[in-house]
């Protein structure tokens, strides 16, 4: 072989070591990529050993401080079962109405609490089984009988102006019934805490806190309006983390725990068709 074919041999080996050595290297980095790619969230919070999960912690009885300056509430304790359940340290966030869809999107958070799950939701997260009943509900004394919307014949009712409490009671009460309507609901609960009116309709979250602080008024729940439960928000293609927290939730209920954290801060049982 001649210099000039040797050097056009060595030529070709040294290119195709190039070549085979940025083939192998490019592999290299798509596996890590296609690795990197397909390590979900459950994989991530095994691996952190720690779970980032978005609370409110201005919505009693959800979520808000107590007087150790510590979270508290339905949802701290639904926190820690799927905490425990995923064997992680819980990192609540606090969130608000307006942040928490960016916070779980920019996986600031692993998942949301106190979520309603609406078509437009649907599209860019996915939900849990309910955990926590969120309705409207009526409210009034246990001295005065009241089951259902016929019972509200004859009786004075309180709601917000304009709110779907002020829709949802307006559209079955019979032609009887008075509705009081205020300009916000902190005026609605006032006039129904000051004997202006008979009964009031409020979220049950919000019913659950008049229970607690106003017992002398002796205030219980007499009947359900609207329903829309609470569920937990995770990210899209998050099969394995979604399971995991469904799991904890059934065997929550079914083993009476959830049912005991909703007599807690709800002071009721939670509904069997939840």
């Amino acid at each position: 072989m001649n210099q000039p074919q040797v050097a056009q041999s060595n030529a070709r080996r040294v290119f195709a070591t190039l070549a085979a050595t940025l083939a192998f290297t490019g592999l290299g980095a798509l596996c890590a990529f296609s690795s990197s790619a397909h390590a979900d969230a459950l994989d991530n919070i095994a691996k952190s050993g720690t779970v980032r999960i978005g609370v409110f912690e201005d919505y009693p009885p959800f979520g808000s401080i107590g007087a150790d300056m510590k979270p508290m509430g339905y949802d701290i304790d639904v926190a820690n079962l799927i905490g425990k359940a995923l064997n992680a340290k819980v990192e609540l966030v606090q969130v608000t109405g307006d942040n928490r869809m960016a916070y779980l999107a920019d996986h600031k958070t692993d998942m949301l609490l106190s979520v309603g799950q609406t078509p437009e939701r649907e599209k860019v997260i996915d939900f849990s089984q309910p955990y926590a009943p969120y309705y409207l509900a009526v409210f009034g004394p246990k001295t005065l009988p009241v089951k259902n919307a016929a019972d509200l014949a004859g009786k004075s009712i309180s709601v917000a102006r304009g709110t779907l409490e002020d829709l949802s009671v307006s559209k079955i009460a019979p032609p009887s019934a008075t509705i009081k309507r205020f300009d916000d609901p902190n005026g609605a609960i006032s006039a129904f805490l000051s004997g202006q009116v008979q009964l009031m309709v409020v979220g049950n979250d919000v019913g659950a806190t008049i229970l607690a602080r106003h017992p002398a008024n002796d205030p219980e729940q007499k009947f359900s309006l609207f329903s829309s439960p609470d569920h937990v928000g995770l990210n899209k293609n998050e099969p394995r983390l979604k399971q995991k927290v469904d799991e904890t939730i059934a065997k929550a209920r079914k083993d009476g725990t959830m049912n005991a954290i909703s007599q807690k801060w709800l002071r009721a049982p939670l509904p069997a068709d939840l």
